[in-house]
Parts: structure tokens; sequence; C-alpha cells
């Protein structure tokens, strides 16, 4: 699982809103939508975010991973 909390505190921390991110750097209220979801978002996106914030990718998402990683397998369709 991924999770974006790390973004908004490093948003804190370099005193930037979502209210900013939208209006002067033109980040679509749907992509903030995903990430305050947690959903998945291109690597272009967060090189972007990254950018703005002057921040690297471990400061905006966090990987944790699944309890249960066997499960996903048998979830995912076969690749043959």
């Amino acid at each position: 699982m991924v999770k974006y909390d790390r973004l908004w505190r490093t948003m804190k921390e370099k005193g930037i809103t979502q209210y900013d991110l939208y209006h002067r750097y033109g980040i679509e209220t749907s992509l903030l939508d995903r990430l305050r979801k947690g959903k998945n978002i291109e690597i272009y996106t967060l090189d972007r975010l990254c950018t703005i914030l002057d921040c690297d990718f471990g400061d905006i998402v966090e990987h944790i991973p699944n309890e249960r990683p066997e499960e996903d397998e048998k979830s995912r369709p076969s690749s043959e």
C-alpha cells in the first residue's frame, strides 16, 4: 500500500496549501482528491510535487507492505 501522509506534513513544513497547489501551480483538484484517498498517481506527478515542494519522493510518499502478499498474488491475473 502507498500512503501520502508525508505529503501533507511536507506541505505544512514548506507553508504550501492545497489551495496553493491548485491556484498557483495548476495541480488539478481531482489529483488532490486521489492523493487524499491514497489512490495511484503517476511518477511524473510525484516529480512535479517534489519540484514544487523542493523535496524527495520519500518526503511525499510512503510504502507500507501488505500483511499478506500471497493473497495479492492470488488476486492478480496470470501473465501466461
